[in-house]
């Protein structure tokens, strides 16, 4: 009897081991194991092993499990059936489900998803060589389940998680939190940084681009003192230069060559004539508005520039882009980092925002983390001209994916100020029910 038992007992405790086993491997981190092996874990690179090949780990693990719970039922029912006869076939039953429910599945799983990463490397080594000596047998059952699921049509080859990955990821930075002493807003510039950083792919340089109509460009046919006081007058350090016609961008004037030159001549502006502004500018660099993001910024590491002209299909140009501007779109506008909003954007008092028809739509959902589309637009105008299938008068409304927009103001046929109201928790409070475009 006491033997009986103690065999039982046993084949419960290896039951429970291979139950928090089968929850820890599989719930433990991918990436703090991978870490961890990078940092020396020996025990971490068995997990990422098995993580590897979870067929055959997962294969091992229900072998060796469901064997010791049969075997389990087995000695309980024998022993069971010599004292109680026949209806020891029933006692065993309940009692051994009861038994393997809760001291080796419930108890031990719940452990293991709770320390799944302490518990993954703790029975790694134990698991790896487990895994190794059943290769055999659970490749061969593998082979017979391939080969049923074969019968009915199922292929188990085909990848059906394509991007799966990638979505795993931004799940997860929707989830983040941060630390306990972050704030909301800490949080949420956070989480913004790191889609920015996984949408580097998928965003192109035409929508986050400075537009023509917004670039400070230099005849290079001025007079040299003229150009001076330009760039002197310009915040920025890096102008285009033109000749005749201002799409015929011939080079790129730097600030610093420009002082340079007029250093060396050390007669102040008077002595200017003659200088040849051309001959300071490097070389322009044009890039078509396709050009992702990660392209473009792997482009100015490699060519160690920081300015680019963006040029359509048509080799008209649309506008420029700069190492800065891919470098806010991670970490966001660094001049505004302790203010709520940022240029072209002011919030009303009554939780509705006045924006800037240029203001670009990643932006806006950057910042509120809001979810209006980018796809057909890159600007909130471009937006609402996309949407409404019109240019749009001011005073008019629309209402289109929650939101209302209200058009303020336009010039000529381009809109410039629009106010925008968020969906509200509790329904639209506005008086006035908005037009709605479908």
């Amino acid at each position: 009897m006491i033997e009986s038992l103690g065999i039982i007992f046993f084949l419960l405790l290896i039951s429970a081991f291979f139950s928090g086993s089968e929850t820890a491997l599989t719930a433990a981190s991918p990436p703090l194991m991978h870490r961890l092996e990078q940092d020396g874990d020996r025990r971490a690179a068995i997990v990422n092993r098995l993580h590897a090949n979870k067929d055959r780990l997962i294969g091992a693990i229900l072998l060796g499990n469901n064997l010791v719970n049969i075997m389990a039922s087995a000695v309980a029912t024998g022993f069971l059936i010599e004292l109680f006869g026949s209806a020891g076939i029933a006692y065993a039953t309940l009692g051994m489900t009861l038994l393997v429910l809760i001291f080796a599945e419930i108890l031990p799983k719940t452990y293991a998803f709770r320390n799944a990463n302490g518990a993954a490397l703790g029975i790694a080594p134990w698991i790896g060589a487990l895994v190794f000596l059943l290769a055999p047998i659970t490749g061969a059952l593998q082979w017979v389940v391939r080969g049923t699921f074969l019968i009915f049509g199922v292929r188990l080859d085909t990848n059906d998680s394509l991007g799966a990955n990638a979505d795993e990821l931004r799940g997860a930075i929707e989830l983040h939190e941060g630390d306990a002493d972050d704030d909301e807003e800490t949080t949420r510039r956070e989480r913004a940084m790191l889609r920015s950083v996984l949408e580097l792919q998928d965003v192109e340089v035409g929508e986050i681009m400075i537009h023509r109509k917004n670039v400070i460009a230099l005849d290079a046919d001025a007079p040299p003192a003229e150009i001076v006081d330009a760039v002197l007058s310009s915040p920025f350090t890096r102008l285009p230069l033109w000749r005749d016609d201002p799409d015929n961008i011939i080079g790129v004037l730097h600030a610093k060559a420009l002082l340079r030159a007029v250093r060396a001549r050390d007669g102040g502006l008077e002595s200017l004539d003659g200088l040849d502004v051309v001959a300071l500018a490097a070389d322009p660099w044009f890039i078509p508005e396709t050009t992702t993001l990660h392209g473009q910024l792997q482009a100015f590491r490699k060519r160690r520039e920081h300015f680019s002209l963006v040029v359509d299909e048509y080799g008209a140009l649309l506008g420029i882009v700069t190492l800065e501007d891919i470098l806010e779109e991670i970490v966001g506008d660094i001049d505004d980092e302790h203010d709520i909003t940022f240029s072209g954007v002011a919030l009303e008092a009554d939780g509705s925002y006045r924006v800037d028809g240029e203001v670009t739509i990643r932006d806006l959902n950057r910042q509120f983390e809001w979810r209006l589309p980018d796809e057909e637009a890159a600007t909130l105008a471009g937006l609402v001209l996309h949407e409404s299938r019109r240019i749009p008068d001011v005073g008019q409304s629309f209402k289109f994916h929650g939101f209302r927009f209200d058009i303020l103001e336009r010039q000529h046929n381009q809109i410039t100020l629009v106010r925008v109201v968020p969906p509200q928790p509790e329904g639209d409070v506005l008086d006035q029910e908005p037009e709605v475009k479908e």
